[in-house]
This record gives structure tokens, C-alpha cells and sequence, in this order.
């Protein structure tokens, strides 16, 4: 078994210092946080970037506590072991918005696939392979239409209920969920720039000391093990960036390796031909919850409906896909921002 924390990432970021007075713009705090099951590195420039990078941190730990599914006390537990529960209106709007995910990318995103993690051990880290008629008595507790808002009350917090036999993990989600509200701190703290790395989801603001687009490497899925091994690299300005891949978990067994990214129509991990999906979207809030959930939803659909479903523009996005067969396919839109990584030997190929 491996468990590698996601993406890829290369921040190729030189600082100098000197002596006298410095630059608030180039004033850094970079500060390191273990949550959500995964490293993440806040970077911050400006007067307040202790502030905001520390805040940040809290911010996290709150949410760890409200979505983590095997924490007892968090909300999506208790509702998952109660079938009913009063949840905050916060966590209700994560769900209302994953569940329209689920609708739009025909059920490709589904958050309802928690049984499912579990019986394969994603969820517990003790992995097996489950038999046929045990993923066939769960499929059909997966699907967005079992879960139900019965209502709002007066205390602020919404009834949500489940049917018998659907649990909710919002892993897919949660990070880039995340990292739209550690942007919104940066905000209110009036950061200029800076770099939030959460796992697989990243968020570039403005542009580095130098002038220049922040470099984010996406991680050979071949060679995972390799800090510095990359299919490509992203030239980013105000963009988030997040990448799913077969490679950041699994296990293997009788020779075969199983991945963690499940097809909720089968729940076989996802056979697509892809080894990761990179989503890019522009800065603004909300496009990293996007983010995290397309780039899910992109890697359980094959190559040609992923493409089909970028060009359908139901959201503004842009993609980067990698493939078994040891292509960088990469959408137009990411002419400009996409450096070719020589000696790979990956082939590129850019398509509109």
C-alpha cells in the first residue's frame, strides 16, 4: 500500500533578503498544517501574513471537525450514524452544492459513494477487495436523490436526512472547499500575494516577488514517489489548480492495484484510461470547491467525455489530462500557462 499525499507540486520561489527595511509586499509567513488526512503549506506575503497564514490554520481545523467522517463528534458522522440530524446551514449549502455537482456530471460526482470507500477500506486505511454482492447490496443506497432537506429551524441549523443505508464523505470536496475560505481570509487580511497548497488543490494570488506566474508542477503519476518527477508544469496567476490521481492511494492485491477514486455506477475504482485530471479554473471564491469535484468527476469519465463535458461549458474550466498510454492531453485555454517537462517521455497534445 501507498498513500501519497496529493499533487504535485513545485514552487520554484526565490527570496533574498537584505538588510534595513522590507518591502510589506515582500513580508512572508509560509507556515505548514497536517489536516484533512493530508500536508498542507499556506505561503502569505504582505504585513499581515502571520496573521492570515495562523487564521488560516484555524480555519482549517474548524472545518476538519465539521466534515471529517470518522471524527464522532463532527456533524457528517452524526448524521451519517443517525440517518437525521441538525447540521449547520454552512455544511447544508456544501452538500445542496456537491449534490448539483452529482446532477450536472451525471452522477460521476457523488458524495453518497461512503459505503462504498468503506467496504474497499479508504475510509479505515485497512484496504481489501469486496465481493460483487456486497458492492451490489450497496449501489443502491448511492444517488443524491437519498438525501433529503426536511427543513430549516429557528436556531439557524437545517433537518437533513438520509435513507437507510446512505452515508455522505465529502473527501472529494472538502479540500476545495477548503481552500475557497483560507482564500477568503487572505482577503479580509489583504494579502497581495501568495501560495495555499492543500493536498492536490492549490490557489495561486498574484504573482510571485519576482513578477513572474507562480510554477506548479503536476505530478508524473508514474513516478509518484519523485518530488521533482513532473507530466507538466503550470504558470499560474490568481488560478486554482487541483488534480486528482489514481496514484495519491491505493493498494495492491494478487498483483492488481486498486486506486480510490470510485465509480459510483459500479464501485469498482474508476477504469477511464486517465492517471490524473487536473482542473484549472480562474481565482475567484467557490472555484475551488469546482475544482476538487470536476476533477473527480473527470477522471471516473473516459477521455473523450471528459473533453466532451469541458466543451459542453457548463462551467468555465480548463483542463490538464494524463493518460495510461503516456499522454499530456491539455485544453487551449492552457496554451500559455503550460510548460512541456523534456525527457518524460510523455507526448502533448493540445485540443479545443
Amino acid at each position: 500500500m501507498k498513500k501519497i499525499c496529493a499533487l504535485l507540486m513545485a514552487l520554484l520561489l526565490s527570496l533574498s533578503a537584505g538588510c534595513g527595511t522590507i518591502d510589506p509586499d515582500e513580508a512572508q509567513e509560509s507556515i505548514q498544517v497536517i489536516a484533512m488526512d493530508t500536508a498542507m503549506i499556506f505561503t502569505a506575503y504582505g504585513v499581515n501574513s502571520t496573521k492570515a497564514d495562523y487564521a488560516a490554520e484555524e480555519e482549517v481545523y474548524r472545518l476538519e471537525a465539521m466534515l471529517s467522517r470518522t471524527d464522532e463528534e463532527s456533524q457528517v458522522a452524526r448524521l451519517n450514524s443517525q440517518g437525521t440530524a441538525d447540521i449547520d446551514a454552512e455544511l447544508w449549502g456544501l452538500i445542496e452544492t456537491a449534490m448539483a455537482y452529482s446532477e450536472a456530471t451525471g452522477g460521476a460526482f457523488d458524495i453518497t459513494v461512503a459505503p462504498v470507500l468503506l467496504a474497499w477500506g479508504f475510509t479505515t486505511d485497512e484496504y481489501q477487495v469486496p465481493s460483487q454482492a456486497e458492492l451490489e447490496a450497496l449501489l443502491p443506497a448511492v444517488g443524491a436523490e437519498h438525501i433529503r432537506c426536511l427543513g430549516e429551524n429557528a436556531d439557524a441549523t437545517v433537518t437533513v436526512e438520509l435513507d437507510p443505508g446512505t452515508q455522505i464523505d465529502l473527501g472529494a470536496i472538502g479540500k476545495g472547499y477548503a481552500s475557497d475560505r483560507v482564500a477568503a481570509i487572505f482577503e479580509e487580511y489583504e494579502i497581495p500575494r501568495g501560495l495555499i497548497r492543500l493536498g492536490g488543490s492549490v490557489l495561486a494570488i498574484g504573482d510571485r516577488p519576482d513578477g513572474e506566474a507562480w510554477r506548479v508542477g503536476i505530478q508524473d503519476p508514474r513516478d509518484p514517489d519523485n518530488a521533482e518527477a513532473f507530466a507538466a508544469v503550470l504558470n499560474l496567476t490568481d488560478a486554482y489548480a487541483v488534480t486528482s490521481g489514481s496514484y495519491q492511494r491505493y493498494f495492491e492485491q494478487d498483483g492488481k492495484r486498486y486506486h480510490h477514486i470510485i465509480d459510483p455506477a459500479t464501485g469498482y475504482p474508476a477504469d477511464s484510461g486517465l492517471t490524473s485530471v487536473t482542473v484549472v479554473t480562474d481565482g475567484t471564491q467557490g472555484n475551488g470547491t469546482l475544482c476538487d469535484a470536476l476533477s473527480t468527476a473527470l477522471f471516473v469519465m473516459e477521455e473523450e467525455q471528459a473533453l466532451d463535458f469541458w466543451r459542453s461549458d457548463v462551467y468555465d474550466f480548463q483542463l490538464v489530462l494524463v493518460t495510461e498510454d503516456g499522454r499530456v492531453v491539455v485544453t487551449d485555454g492552457l496554451t500559455d500557462e503550460l510548460t512541456k517537462v523534456e525527457g518524460n517521455g510523455y507526448t502533448y497534445e493540445t485540443v479545443s
